[in-house]
């Protein structure tokens, strides 16, 4: 089921908080550089997997997968985590 826009916007704005709050300033800079570039036009479905990466896994492995210096799990190995990666130069 669909969401309204609305509801997207709210959980944009929850995740630009949550996002530039990570704990280490280094995830702080890459999520900022990827929130800058492609919250405001991520599909409801890449918000989902976005979501995800902030709330699920934890600051070091988030690191690691996101500038390559360890392949991420196949289930958070998304879209989302390669768009970040570009933005670190990873890929």
């Amino acid at each position: 089921m669909s969401i309204d826009s609305k509801e997207l916007e709210v959980r944009r704005k929850k995740l630009l908080f949550r996002g530039g709050h990570r704990g280490t300033k280094e995830n702080d800079i890459l999520i900022g550089r990827f929130m800058d570039a492609h919250l405001a036009t991520l599909s409801e479905a890449q918000l989902e997997r976005f979501e995800t990466l902030m709330n699920d896994v934890p600051d070091a492995d988030f690191f690691k997968w996101a500038t390559g210096k360890e392949p991420a799990p196949e289930d958070y190995d998304t879209d989302v985590l390669h768009m970040i990666q570009e933005l670190s130069n990873a890929r």
